[in-house]
């Protein structure tokens, strides 16, 4: 057989095995829809309030698509609408300043005045942060304070809770909401309803540990407009608190984030305010609004609603932005090693290979994310009550397929 003919035999063989290839790739892809929807299948989850799906983070071909524009409670994957506003609208880098002010005239080491120790709504404001600004205040001077120590909280708004809350969930699930909270509002051997008051109670404390006397006593007001700056603390990046709230699903954190976006259209933060800055934030993005309702940013409210649309929007849009992937990436909770999913999806084909937000009221069961880095996915289940155990058990299916898909 000469040259060109052994050329042409090999180009008809090749030409007659692209077919059979191509077909075989359909027919295993065309399977997976079918095997996602039977492991959705479970008892005591009702098929009419759930919904679902998944999308090839490569091709941006829906593999699954269930009931995707159903309004339905999203538990604690409401966080992930505030992750990605927060991320776009003030960035990764920013930090929350906490500051201790003096009103008045310092002579000789005494300040005759009061001394206020302002709010920035840091969810991580601690003791140890107090401590730095005693230090700090002792060092600018300061050793005698002849007048009285206020709290400042005026940052944000007074409501402690946010709208569509249960009683039960105020500070069983979430401290009290301020612009001035230390250690999650415990003071003593029990979380105080007046926060304000405590830091400024922990603060005198701490400036005696350091050496500063304040005669007066302590109490919550605002920091005149004159007062001059004398110490600050700053918060770790917001990148960081939001993997705090993402990996442990932290509801405190959430609200207090939630608020400090409201400060971008209002005078003080306010859930209100921020949930309108979310809403806004995401229309003008893109992100399907059509059954979305943000009311909180943990997801504890009863009048919040998400669409499995909207989540998988979200997500995709994160993950298509190099500068918003590798803060979402490492705030997600990873299978069977971190956050809320380290004890969940503890073996292959599903270890290590989800990071996902998960989600759990009593009437609601989700989780959303990415398999691999092939898949992002979003599952909402709604019951009253929903069977956690067996959500979870369709969630994690749900996910199997996808990895080994």
């Amino acid at each position: 057989m000469s040259g060109v003919r052994r050329l042409l035999a090999i180009l008809l063989v090749a030409a007659a095995a692209l077919p059979a290839s191509t077909g075989a790739a359909t027919r295993a892809e065309s399977t997976l829809a079918p095997r996602l929807a039977k492991a959705l299948r479970v008892p005591h989850v009702a098929p009419t309030r759930s919904a679902a799906v998944a999308v090839d983070l490569e091709t941006g071909e829906v593999v699954f698509r269930q009931r995707a524009t159903r309004s339905l409670a999203p538990a604690s994957t409401e966080k992930l609408p505030l992750t990605y506003v927060l991320l776009t609208a003030l960035g990764p880098q920013l930090r929350l300043e906490t500051t201790a002010v003096a009103r008045g005239t310092v002579s000789g080491g005494v300040l005759r005045g009061d001394i206020y120790l302002v709010g920035g709504g840091d969810p991580s404001l601690s003791r140890a942060d107090l401590a730095s600004l005693a230090r700090q205040v002792r060092a600018s001077g300061i050793a005698r304070v002849t007048g009285r120590i206020f709290g400042d909280e005026r940052l944000f708004d007074a409501r402690r809770t946010a709208p569509g809350w249960k009683p039960s969930y105020y500070i069983s699930e979430c401290a009290p909401l301020s612009a001035l909270v230390v250690d999650r509002a415990r003071y003593g051997d029990h979380v105080t309803a007046a926060p304000a008051l405590a830091a400024a109670l922990l603060f005198r404390d701490a400036l005696a540990r350091n050496g500063v006397t304040v005669a007066g006593t302590a109490t919550t007001g605002a920091a005149p407009s004159a007062s001059e700056p004398v110490a600050v603390v700053r918060s770790p990046t917001l990148a960081k608190l939001i993997a705090t709230m993402d990996l442990e699903s932290d509801n405190f954190t959430a609200e207090m984030l939630l608020k400090q976006l409201g400060l971008l259209q209002a005078p003080q933060g306010s859930t209100a305010a921020g949930a309108q800055v979310v809403m806004r934030q995401l229309g003008a993005d893109g992100i399907p609004l059509a059954g979305v309702r943000i009311v909180d940013g943990s997801g504890l409210s009863v009048l919040d609603r998400l669409t499995v649309d909207a989540l998988v929007a979200i997500l995709r849009a994160m993950w298509d932005d190099p500068a918003l992937r590798p803060a979402l990436l490492r705030a997600l909770p990873v299978a069977g090693r971190s956050g809320t999913l380290s004890d969940r999806m503890r073996s292959p084909p599903l270890l290590g290979n989800v990071r996902a937000k998960t989600g759990t009221t009593r009437a609601a069961s989700a989780l959303a994310g990415y398999v691999k880095s092939r898949y992002v996915f979003a599952i909402l289940q709604n019951g009253a009550p929903i069977s956690s155990w067996w959500a979870r058990k369709a969630q994690d299916r749900f996910a199997a397929v996808l990895a080994t898909s």
